[in-house]
């Protein structure tokens, strides 16, 4: 049997809370969660009044399902709407198409632009924010280490992957945490103050990366420290902190501009141990022939 409206959790997205109550709305409730849920990326901006005469039903209907979905106001929706958003939450999407043939060309069009000055956006200022020496002094201290491990948690994990990726083809000893199946405690066993970590910590982080910034400090591990602004907390306890954005105009956040800084940062670094990436380059090639694992 399906909760009660008034039991659903005060946690929930909207779009969660509203396929959980859908069936026990009336029809124009209804007619307006459907409107909420084409436009669920816009919520933030309006108003009870704009909802109603959007969705054409009227404002005391609006107030309604927001009161069934837990909610005491527009203002405590768009309120919720700004902080799913802010902790990368999936809100809803740019449409790249609807209506007839030239509104779907035009609509796409403008959508595609909008997109792509967001992308501009976060590449130009993740890349301003280590004019500062920032980059070269996270190049420097990751060339210089006995060790590298890469740490990337949920989202984070593929930036992470991709960094792990490019460092290894000039360094001899970067690992990447944690391997499939693995704690990340096996990782971290037996750094030390000779040795570098790279955290990669994007929003929606687990509970568990405060533990593991925490067990860099104590084995006095120098950190690098790759996140969105929501990981600024963190910045104290890291060595180099390097503030990347994933804003975006679509309901999921971009790492565009992560991956722009991330291989910046894998060249710098290659560069400062010019003579043995060289060396290793070479004898990967060498390998990659042997084996023929290339086309």
């Amino acid at each position: 049997m399906t909760a009660a409206p008034e039991a659903q959790s005060a946690a929930a997205p909207i779009g969660q809370r509203i396929d959980n109550s859908y069936a026990e709305l009336s029809p124009q409730e209804q007619r307006a969660a459907d409107f909420i849920l084409d436009h669920i990326d816009d919520l933030a901006v309006y108003n009870a009044s704009e909802l109603a005469r959007l969705s054409g039903v009227s404002k005391a209907t609006v107030s309604r399902l927001f009161r069934s979905l837990g909610f005491t106001d527009a203002q405590e929706v768009r309120d919720h709407a700004r902080a799913l958003r802010s902790e990368g939450v999936p809100l809803g999407g740019i449409a790249l198409g609807s209506g007839g043939p030239n509104l779907e060309l035009d609509h796409g069009r403008a959508a595609l632009e909008a997109h792509l000055e967001q992308e501009r956006s976060n590449i130009q200022r993740a890349l301003e924010a280590v004019t500062d020496g920032r980059l070269d002094a996270a190049a420097a201290l990751l060339a210089r280490a006995r060790r590298v491990v890469v740490i990337g948690l949920r989202n984070s994990y593929p930036v992470a992957l991709h960094l792990r990726q490019q460092l290894i083809q000039g360094l001899g000893d970067v690992r990447l945490a944690p391997q499939p199946a693995q704690s990340i405690g096996e990782e971290l066993v037996g750094l030390g103050p000779d040795d570098a970590a790279i955290v990669v910590g994007f929003r929606r982080r687990p509970h568990g990366f405060t533990g593991v910034v925490d067990a860099l400090r104590q084995l006095s591990v120098p950190v690098v420290l790759i996140g969105d602004s929501s990981a600024a907390r963190y910045a104290p306890h890291s060595t180099v902190w390097l503030d990347c954005p994933v804003d975006s105009v679509t309901a999921l956040d971009s790492y565009a501009a992560a991956n722009s800084l991330v291989a910046l940062l894998a060249s710098e670094t290659l560069g400062v141990a010019a003579r043995g990436t060289r060396s290793r380059i070479s004898s990967i090639n060498r390998l990659y022939g042997d084996l023929n694992e290339l086309e």
